[in-house]
This record gives C-alpha cells, sequence and structure tokens, in this order.
C-alpha cells in the first residue's frame, strides 16, 4: 500500500485531528485571562501539526512490512494457498493473520478431500475398465467362433458394436489416466507406417462394413514419440473419419516432411466440419452440429483425448474441413533443436 493510499484510508483521523486543532486555537483565542497572538497561536499550530505528521508517518511505516506481506501474496496468485501469514507485529494483524491462515487450512483440507476423491474414482474407473475387458475379449472370442453361422449383416454388426464398445472403454481408461501422463510413456524412435498399419487392422471391421476405401501415401518416416498412446491418437483420428464418412467413401493417410518436422495428413471425403465448429472440435464434450444431428452418440471426449496426449507429446494437431468435401486432420511431429551451431543453423 502507498503512503497516498494510506492517507486516504485514514482521512477521518485528520479531520479529527484538525478539528481538535481548530477547537484548541478558539478556545485560546478566547481566553479573557490570557492574551495569546496570533504568530504564537500559528506557531504552535505548526508544531502540532509537525508532530501529528511524525506520528502518522511512523504508524505507516511500522505496519508498512504487512502491507509487503500482503502484496507479495497477491502477486503469488495461486502460490500463495500454501504461504501461511506469520510475520505479524500488533494484535490487530495477529487476529487477521490466524484468519487468513485458518481458511488456508480449510482450503488444504477440502483439496486432500477432493484429490482423494479424485484418485478413489481413478482407481475405480481403472479397475472396471480392466473388469469389463474380460468380458468384453469373451465376448470377441465367441463372435470369431460363432461369426460363420450368422448372416453376413449380423456378423458385421456385431463385430461393429464389439468394436465400438472397446473403442469407449480405451476412452474411459485413457481419460482417467489424462493426469498421469507424465508416470506413463515413454519416448523413442518409432517408424509411422507399422503404427498406422497397426491402428487400420484394428479398424478393419468398419472399413469392410462401410467398403471405404484406404490409402497410404509416402514413405515411412521416423518420429519421437510414445508408441501406445500415439496409437492411441490415431484410432480416434480415424475413428472419427470411419464415422463420418458415407459408404464407398475414401480415408488416405499422407506422410511428409519438412524443414520444421513430420506431417501425417489423414484425410477423409465425408461430411465435413462446419466451420463455426472447427475452432472448438479439440474441446472436452463438444460434438458439434455433425453429433447432435447424426445417430453416432458421440462423446466429445475422442478428439479431445487427442489434442491433449499431443501436446503432452510435443505434437500438434490441426483440422482443416469443407462441409460436403471431407477433412483433414494434421499430426505435425517437430524436429528437436538442441542447439545452434556456429552459423546460426540448428542441429538436431
Amino acid at each position: 500500500m502507498t503512503f497516498l493510499k494510506y492517507v486516504r484510508d485514514h482521512y477521518l483521523d485528520l479531520l479529527f485531528f484538525v478539528g481538535c486543532l481548530a477547537l484548541t486555537n478558539l478556545i485560546l483565542w478566547l481566553q479573557p485571562q490570557q492574551l495569546i497572538t496570533a504568530s504564537d497561536l500559528l506557531y504552535l499550530d505548526l508544531l502540532l501539526c509537525l508532530f501529528f505528521g511524525l506520528y502518522f508517518a511512523s504508524t505507516y511505516w511500522r505496519k508498512r512490512h504487512w502491507y509487503r506481506e500482503i502484496q507479495l501474496r497477491r502477486a503469488a496468485q495461486a502460490d500463495s494457498l500454501n504461504w501461511r501469514l506469520d510475520q505479524t507485529k500488533t494484535y490487530a494483524e495477529q487476529y487477521t493473520a490466524t484468519y487468513i491462515n485458518q481458511l488456508l487450512d480449510y482450503h488444504q483440507q477440502s483439496l486432500e478431500q477432493l484429490h482423494q476423491q479424485n484418485q478413489d474414482q481413478k482407481e475405480f474407473i481403472a479397475g472396471w475398465v480392466h473388469d469389463i475387458k474380460v468380458p468384453l475379449a469373451a465376448l470377441q472370442m465367441l463372435n470369431e467362433t460363432y461369426r460363420e453361422q450368422l448372416p453376413e449383416k449380423a456378423a458385421y454388426q456385431m463385430t461393429d458394436e464389439l468394436t465400438r464398445i472397446n473403442h469407449y472403454v480405451e476412452q474411459v481408461l485413457y481419460y482417467s489416466r489424462l493426469d498421469a501422463f507424465s508416470q506413463d510413456y515413454l519416448i523413442q524412435e518409432h517408424a509411422l507406417t507399422p503404427l498406422i498399419k497397426q491402428v487400420i487392422r484394428e479398424n478393419a471391421a468398419y472399413f469392410l462394413h462401410k467398403k471405404i476405401h484406404f490409402e497410404l501415401i509416402g514413405a515411412d518416416e521416423t518420429v519421437l514419440t510414445d508408441e501406445k498412446w500415439l496409437v492411441f491418437i490415431l484410432n480416434q483420428i480415424i475413428a472419427n473419419s470411419l464415422k463420418y464418412t458415407a459408404d464407398d467413401g475414401h480415408i488416405t493417410v499422407k506422410l511428409s516432411h519438412d524443414q520444421h518436422g513430420v506431417n501425417l495428413k489423414i484425410s477423409d471425403d465425408g461430411i465435413g466440419i462446419p466451420e463455426e465448429d472447427q475452432a472448438r472440435i479439440f474441446a472436452k464434450g463438444f460434438t458439434g452440429s455433425n453429433g447432435r444431428q447424426s445417430n453416432s452418440n458421440a462423446t466429445g471426449l475422442g478428439l479431445y483425448l487427442a489434442q491433449q496426449l499431443s501436446i503432452k507429446l510435443g505434437h500438434q494437431l490441426s483440422v482443416a474441413s469443407v462441409v460436403g468435401q471431407g477433412t483433414t486432420i494434421t499430426l505435425h511431429f517437430p524436429f528437436l533443436s538442441y542447439y545452434n551451431d556456429e552459423f546460426g543453423q540448428q542441429v538436431r
């Protein structure tokens, strides 16, 4: 707090002093037994003002450390929630500090309870996902065993539904692990072509059922990434393309590189994304007009998870789309620049 603001806060004290000074002057001036000249009265007023000014300034100086502590905590913002206020000199400051520290204790207790509840929920979700995978795997085995005995349409529909269930279960599992990403990844060099083919095989039933044509363009590229998380990202993007591409459509994956890094572009000739939705497709829970109008039961989590994991891996995800013509999702893998050589060129 500045001195001017301090003066403004204590203007009533100043008015009280001025009133007392005026009353003293009036009493002395009207005193009939003792004569006092105007110069003497003025001299007395100046002395009183000087003493009061020194007292007022010293009071501000003694409280300045308190205001500085408050200002430091304001500047620290969220970090001040773990910063107790203990440096007090007066009973008033102690009273205020006790209240603030009590609030901090309540906040910490609430935070710990919330963290524990969140941890319990994550453990429950993780346990549920692993438990549900057992009957899901059994259903998939039964489907493969008796698939030939079912009509072709029913067999494809059964496979599609089981794949969709597995896809949603994976979404829940990866969403629960999002906050613990730093404990569950391993960055290594990986060739992109084998990972892309793996994702296509996992979604083969969708491609066959909807007769979607797939094409992989470009030479293989090697990038630094985590295999498991990248496969999940690609799965979310491919699943979206399959969902909004009509039968007999086309999905193309193109690999290329430039001076900035490697680009992986997944393009389809589906219904496209309206321009007003493109800025929000990576937002959590956003399904857009396509998700609301279709019978896809979109959750709005797939592309959100893909974006969040891409950021954590150091990749960049972007979209370009035209309604009625299709959508292209670009996953960019920047080259890592460790230092500059003597000529200012980036060495990777």
